[in-house]
């Protein structure tokens, strides 16, 4: 819904944020305050450390080293020095931040991966009204949907924050797993109706100091371009457009959440991926939707308009049966009927070999995943048989056999990943346990039966682990 309140002004900083803060946060809620020196972070961490106590809240900050302006050095000493002065618990944490085509995002993506990353309920950040105009104004430039052009909201997730996991546990409960994103802190911003002018003036009336980032001068900077060339000429016309953006925003929002709710209305999720029959009797507009949806739910970057159609033309045919769309750091695969998201792992040398020396876990990153072998007595593999030659784990290189029930014949190992439906693309790193030149157990089709335990027999009982 759109607000109607008037914007804060400096006077009002505290009673603002106590609302916010009231209406969002638990009693012994841990904050963490993103602190990167400048007024905004540093008002936000004064005016939360006024108000952590009466509000019984504990408070921490963190600054991000980006490594990447010169000064960088002496901001880290900046926040140091002001945390300990006013009493408050500091982390730094050094980044390395890639030479993209955007630094911008580059460093952006690094910081909440920074965030993600810290025991918190909630990140707080100092995000204002200004903010969320320039972020509204980058992304339409951008070309941004309805979801991108909600821009900021004041929560963002649904992790450690204690209200919002009382939430989630009233709804119905649902098949398909979020990604283990939505176990971090939830981002607060309380300063985001909040115009810029007003913790400026806020920070003069409490005599703070701060730092002045002299890239924000850089106008090769998108944002910086539209702050200090293309904002100020709009106030002249239209002084009132940080609001009315701040409205339009929430009205998109509020879009944003209903196509949310058709496409888990449409969708058929699963424990493994999202069902297909069903999209294919959606419009195409819908279908997209839903793959929206799917993929924000996995934490993938969404695609761009163009990626989204090559989805919906090679993957919802009945005839396309293996395709497969490029997502960046993974791909969205088609396979029983189902789309699935899968992470990009380098692809294991056919001739990997790693012996196994009495372990009980066997990391194997090559294979993306750690075999477990739990010592026991008659259920799994016989100790003894196993053990009477050199045990390795191997790849499949074709033309294995395995005899997995002793009242049937040996079969081949092709047949057997095919009838258990094991993806194609999981069948060429699954581990395979060797006793000398004999496979002794497979990865989802289990023990061959010549080395199987016999009753009260001293055994292991292998179980792979995939990494999420």
């Amino acid at each position: 819904m759109a607000s109607t309140r008037k914007s804060p002004t400096s006077s009002d900083l505290p009673a603002h944020v106590t609302a916010v803060l009231k209406q969002h946060v638990k009693s012994g809620g841990r904050l963490l305050v993103g602190l990167s020196g400048g007024v905004d972070s540093v008002v936000l961490l004064d005016l939360l450390r006024r108000l952590s106590k009466k509000l019984r809240l504990e408070l921490a900050a963190l600054h991000v080293n980006h490594q990447i302006n010169p000064a960088a050095g002496r901001w880290a000493a900046f926040c140091r020095a002001f945390c300990r002065r006013h009493g408050v618990a500091l982390t730094v944490v050094r980044v390395k931040v890639p030479r993209r085509s955007s630094l911008e995002a580059a460093a952006r993506a690094a910081r909440y991966r920074a965030f993600a990353a810290q025991p918190s309920d909630f990140i707080v950040l100092a995000h204002n009204l200004d903010d969320q105009a320039e972020t509204v104004f980058l992304q339409l430039l951008r070309g941004a949907g309805v979801k991108g052009l909600s821009a900021m909201p004041v929560v963002r997730g649904e992790g450690r924050g204690e209200r919002r996991e009382e939430e989630n546990r009233s709804r119905p409960a649902r098949r398909f797993t979020p990604h283990p994103s939505r176990l971090t802190p939830s981002i607060l911003r309380p300063l985001l109706e909040v115009p810029r002018s007003e913790i400026e003036a806020y920070a003069r009336q409490r005599k703070l100091k701060w730092i002045e980032d002299d890239s924000n001068a850089d106008l090769g900077f998108d944002r910086n371009f539209l702050r200090h060339r293309v904002l100020p000429v709009i106030a002249q016309r239209y002084p009132s457009y940080r609001k009315t953006l701040l409205r339009a925003s929430r009205n998109l929002a509020e879009a944003a959440q209903l196509l949310d709710e058709l496409a888990a209305a449409d969708a058929t999720l699963t424990t493994t991926g999202l069902g297909i029959a069903a999209l294919r009797r959606l419009s195409t507009p819908r279908a997209k939707n839903v793959i929206r949806y799917f993929l924000a739910a996995q934490g993938i970057t969404m695609p761009n308009a163009a990626r989204l159609d090559e989805c919906v033309r090679q993957l919802l045919p009945q005839r396309a049966t293996r395709a497969t769309i490029d997502l960046g750091d993974h791909e969205l695969r088609r396979y029983a009927n189902e789309l699935r998201v899968v992470a990009k792992i380098m692809t294991p040398p056919r001739d990997f070999c790693q012996t196994w020396r009495g372990e009980s876990r066997l990391r194997l990153p090559e294979l993306g995943g750690t075999l477990v072998l739990k010592k026991s007595r008659g259920a799994g593999i016989s100790l003894d048989k196993l053990t009477a030659q050199p045990v390795t784990v191997r790849l499949r290189q074709g033309g294995e056999r395995i005899q997995p029930h002793p009242e049937r014949p040996r079969r081949s190992l092709k047949n057997l990943l095919q009838e258990t439906r094991v993806p194609p693309w999981l069948r060429d790193r699954l581990p395979l346990l060797y006793c000398g030149d004999e496979l002794a157990w497979v990865a989802g089709i289990g023990v061959g039966c010549r080395f199987r335990a016999g009753p009260g027999e001293a055994s292991v009982q292998p179980l792979w682990l995939p990494s999420r």
